[in-house]
C-alpha cells in the first residue's frame, strides 16, 4: 500500500507532481509545493474538470474573473473544464500536499 505523505523529496526548487492513478477518463495526481506559486504570465486552462483538495498546508487559487480561493487543510474545490485559473500562494514555510483528480 502506498501513503500519500511519503517519499516526497527533501529538496523542492519547484513543485513536485505524482500522477498516482492515470485511466481514460480520470487522472489522480498528488502536487507537493512549498511557497510556489504558478508562472506570473500564465493560466491553468485544461480540457478537463479538476476537483482539488489540501491535504496539509494551505494555498491560494485566483481565477480568471478576479475569484479567488483561500484553501487550508480539508478544503476542497471542484473548478470546471477550460475555467482559467493559477496558484498565487502556497505555505513558505510548510509543505502544501494537494490531491487533484482530473475528471
Amino acid at each position: 500500500m502506498d501513503n500519500l505523505f511519503e517519499n516526497i523529496p527533501d529538496n523542492l526548487p519547484a513543485e513536485h507532481f505524482t500522477d498516482l492513478v492515470q485511466e481514460a477518463n480520470i487522472r489522480i495526481e498528488r502536487i507537493v509545493s512549498l511557497g510556489h506559486n504558478s508562472p506570473e504570465s500564465g493560466w491553468y486552462n485544461q480540457a478537463e474538470n479538476e476537483w482539488v483538495m489540501v491535504l496539509e498546508g494551505s494555498g491560494t487559487i485566483l481565477f480568471e474573473n478576479g475569484g479567488e480561493h483561500v484553501l487550508n487543510k480539508g478544503d476542497y474545490l471542484n473548478i470546471p473544464a477550460y475555467t482559467k485559473h493559477k496558484v498565487t500562494r502556497t505555505d513558505p514555510k510548510n509543505l502544501t500536499i494537494w490531491l487533484a483528480v482530473f475528471y
